[in-house]
């Protein structure tokens, strides 16, 4: 009978979970406890913790969040892209937006799931990326769809089109309110960096000042809320 319990136990598919907030980790290790063929085999909240863990970890699949402390999720998939190019890798965050879903897969990601999803819904998406194939939150596949038709995915003038990942990710703080000390702590980078950041910004969006990035970033925030 041990044996038997054994041999069941190393069959299930080992699930690391990469999220900030303890919280979430929690739900979604008491979430993937309840599921008989996968267990969680490790946890962390920021990224150098995660590449660290893994190799003894082992997992099958990584959850990973988009927003870290001292770090980037896109630039931690880029890297176990990499470095472990056979763990599949599930994007779950609070972003439900087509263009963010898209640097995800062009990063690396095999899926893209939003925290608002159920239970259900996350767990489908992690088998589903298991088995391999990629998967998207129902809420955002016509989006990328009509992104794919309408060729806005193509290039357009857009800041989601002009401006790197990294560039992205201080466009999008600045237009949550962050200001730059805030936004380097953040993806653990000086603020030296974080302007030069920002000065390529400027040149690709044809903007003047740091005052003018904010006021597009807020617009662009906002266009994203529908507001």
């Amino acid at each position: 009978m041990k044996a038997a319990g054994k041999s069941k136990k190393s069959a299930r598919s080992r699930v690391f979970l990469v999220d900030d907030h303890p919280l979430v980790r929690e739900w979604l290790a008491g979430m993937i406890a309840l599921e008989g063929d996968l267990e969680v085999c490790g946890q962390a909240e920021e990224a150098v913790t995660a590449t660290a863990a893994l190799p003894l970890a082992k997992p099958d699949i990584v959850v990973v969040d988009l927003t870290l402390p001292r770090g980037s999720g896109l630039e931690l998939i880029k890297e176990l892209r990499t470095r472990f190019s056979a763990i599949r890798l599930l994007v779950l965050t609070t972003h439900d937006d087509a263009a963010i879903a898209e640097r995800a897969f062009r990063a690396g990601a095999h899926g893209f799931v939003v925290k608002r999803e159920s239970g259900e819904k996350i767990i489908e998406a992690i088998r589903t990326v298991l088995e391999g194939k990629f998967y998207a939150s129902p809420s955002l596949t016509a989006q990328l769809t009509g992104r794919m038709f309408s060729g806005s995915a193509r290039g357009g003038g857009s800041p989601d089109e002009l401006l790197s990942d990294r560039e992205m990710e201080v466009f999008r703080m600045r237009g949550e309110g962050l200001q730059a000390k805030e936004i380097a702590d953040r993806l653990g980078v000086s603020v030296k960096t974080v302007g030069s950041y920002e000065s390529r910004i400027k040149e690709k969006l044809s903007l003047e000042n740091v005052t003018e990035l904010m006021r597009e970033a807020m617009l662009w925030q906002d266009s994203r809320r529908g507001l």
